[in-house]
């Protein structure tokens, strides 16, 4: 009997960052919010991840789809396609890692169509028998596949709305507790709007923006014919931006995102009636009543609701549309995950291609993000054909 599948859920709890590994206790209870495939909620790209991971309300580029697909109305270019790698959690293995293929094209002026894909690798895990022989090695997987879609309503304001397909291979169909387990299948929609307008501040040219994203609303998932079903991370994004242009060389921008999962929060439960809820509500409830509770379920009342949001902080600087450097903060409550980290990067564009990258700086000692670096590597089809 296979048993170290557990050992593959261990993994993903670490990515989601919902494991309290290397920090204090708070003053409140620990009562993190689980999901499965947390893959879908790591920044993929350099660019988001050198700015505190915020990215729903910045300009668009091509990796907008993963946070906020309306942002592609506005993008400047006819077509474009970026790759991006980043190794995971190297302090704990030496082979996770996450990758990811976005591009848009395009239609007319009002119009554009994009798609992404996510894939994670969880590196080799070893299957071992209730002896600890072992049966065999296995590489889990997960990916999601997406197609969005993007208008410009008004001169200042678009709408998005993507489709996701998520596949989640942790166990390689080996048997758990007596159970045959299979890959875990979902289905998922984003609904996004951007806005932005151009101002003047302190004098100068400047463009504000707001954007909100509703990621990752579908279906609940299951590893087996008689697991439970675990909701998938459901999120509300919503966000702001400000960039200044200094003179015609310089620009900067402030931004701020806010994270809130739409799914339920444990409740606690009679030490003596394990069935008994005794603060919070029931978690086992379907989709849209899951998003609904979400925002008053909490068993701690509103200030747990407050504790269970996560704030992004990012800058970017550009130099002459060809040279950017980004620092940023993120923001976790000690009692939901306790990640909290700054992050610094920089971007090089040109005249074909632009690189970026991104470096992760957690404030707890020994984290097991610690030293994350993300590349990105980006085409704009526009310079291509002028190059021809």
């Amino acid at each position: 009997m296979i048993k170290k599948a557990t050992l593959v859920f261990l993994f993903i709890a670490l990515i989601a960052g919902k494991v309290q590994l290397f920090s204090q206790q708070s003053s409140g209870e620990l009562n993190a919010i689980q999901t499965v495939v947390p893959f879908l909620t790591i920044a993929p790209d350099s660019r988001a991840g050198g700015m505190g991971d915020a990215g729903v309300a910045t300009a668009p580029d091509v990796y907008s789809l993963h946070w906020n697909p309306a942002k592609f109305a506005f993008i400047d270019g006819s077509g474009g396609v970026g790759m991006s790698y980043a190794p995971w959690l190297r302090n704990l293995v030496p082979d996770i890692n996450i990758a990811y293929l976005s591009g848009y094209k395009r239609i007319d002026t009002k119009q554009v169509l994009s798609a992404s894909l996510l894939y994670s690798s969880l590196g080799d895990v070893p299957f071992t028998d209730d002896f600890g022989n072992l049966e065999r090695t296995f590489n889990p997987n997960e990916f999601a596949l997406d197609a969005a879609y993007s208008r410009l309503f008004t001169d200042n304001l678009s709408g998005g709305v993507a489709f996701r397909f998520i596949y989640s291979n942790l166990t390689g169909g080996s048997y758990a507790g007596g159970v045959a387990t299979k890959p875990g299948i979902s289905f998922a929609a984003d609904i996004s709007s951007y806005y932005q307008k151009d101002i003047s501040l302190f004098s100068k040219d400047a463009r504000m923006a707001f954007g909100l994203n509703f990621s990752n609303i579908g279906n609940k998932m299951s590893y087996s014919d008689s697991q439970t079903s675990d909701f998938i991370p459901m999120n509300m994004r919503l966000g702001t931006a400000e960039t200044i242009f200094l003179d015609q060389y310089n620009s900067i921008t402030l931004t701020v995102d806010m994270n809130k999962l739409l799914v339920p929060t444990p409740p606690i439960y009679s030490g003596a009636n394990p069935d008994s809820i005794i603060a919070g509500k029931d978690p086992n409830v379907a989709v849209p009543v899951a998003i609904f509770q979400s925002f008053f379920d909490a068993p701690g009342g509103f200030k747990e609701e407050l504790r269970e949001m996560t704030f992004s902080l990012g800058a970017e600087y550009w130099y002459n549309k060809q040279f950017a450097i980004r620092g940023g903060y993120f923001h976790e409550n000690e009692t939901k995950g306790n990640r909290k980290y700054f992050t610094a990067g920089a971007g090089f564009r040109m005249k074909v291609f632009t690189i970026d990258f991104s470096y992760l700086m957690p404030l707890a000692a020994n984290h097991p993000l610690a030293r994350t670096l993300r590349f990105s590597l980006s085409f704009d089809f526009n310079s291509l054909q002028a190059r021809r």
